[in-house]
């Protein structure tokens, strides 16, 4: 099966043609090195896939060829421990930064409005 189709089977990616965009720029490994879109998949590969600022290590499982519901795809693959639990920690490290930002309890009027930008234009 092609890789490209296999991420998108497996739901790492909303449609083909964005895994083959990930793939196409690096952003996906096959045992540790770059590969085309049209390789060749098989049980027992390693795929690391870069989304966002999410990274997974998967291995594969299973092969599909149509886009199944979330729970059969999950079925497809399994996650490394480690690599879950650093995508935990990566989340719970921006949920703290979000909260430790202030956010205003209101927007800002009109007076407060000129006065930002009479601020910033002193510069």
């Amino acid at each position: 099966m092609r890789l490209d189709k296999w991420l998108w089977a497996a739901r790492f990616f909303k449609t083909r043609s964005l895994a083959t965009q990930a793939v196409n720029g690096g952003k996906v490994h096959l045992n540790g090195a770059r590969v085309k879109p049209s390789r060749l998949l098989r049980p027992g590969d390693e795929l690391t896939i870069q989304r966002g600022t999410e990274r997974y290590e998967v291995e594969v499982l299973g092969l599909a060829a149509q886009r199944r519901p979330a729970a059969e795809a999950q079925k497809l693959y399994a996650e490394s421990e480690a690599s879950r639990r650093a995508r935990e920690d990566l989340r719970e490290q921006r949920r703290l930064q979000r909260e430790a930002e202030p956010v205003p309890a209101r927007r800002p009027d009109k007076r407060q409005r000129r006065q930002i930008r009479h601020f910033r234009e002193r510069d």
